[in-house]
């Protein structure tokens, strides 16, 4: 499971003209990739790691300052790219697989704490953020 997780003063996600997630004030914008061998309890982990991950200002997670966190499912995360000029998406697991556990990753930190807000997965999303820092992290569970 990959994350690339970016400190926000705001983000939404639009898919079709309507905003189906946003937050504001400080908080965290998630990308989320999952792999074949991820599980749930993978999912879970790095969900605990980003929900205290102290960096917002001075030092905090997101637990101590409650931050909201906008979590997106993308696929594209586990792109290679090392031949020719075409991705090979083949690190990346299917829907079937993918799905559920983007789900778990969420839920987790639902059950931490966390307000949570989801794109949709599978669909084409547009996605703004005022990256606050900017702070931007790549995480590998």
């Amino acid at each position: 499971m990959r994350a690339v997780v970016q400190r926000v003063s705001q983000a939404s996600v639009t898919v079709e003209g309507e905003v189906v997630g946003a937050i504001d004030g400080p908080g965290l914008l998630v990308l989320l990739g999952v792999t074949h061998d991820d599980t749930p309890e993978k999912a879970a982990a790095l969900a605990a790691k980003i929900w205290t991950l102290r960096i917002l200002h001075d030092e905090r997670s997101a637990a101590d300052e409650q931050a909201p966190i906008l979590a997106i499912s993308q696929f594209t995360l586990y792109a290679d790219t090392r031949k020719g000029r075409r991705p090979s998406w083949n690190a990346a697991a299917p829907a079937p697989i993918s799905e559920p556990l983007y789900n778990s990753f969420c839920t987790a930190l639902e059950s931490q704490g966390a307000k949570v807000a989801r794109g949709i997965f599978g669909a084409h999303m547009n996605v703004t953020l005022t990256n606050d820092g900017p702070v931007t992290l790549i995480l590998d569970a």
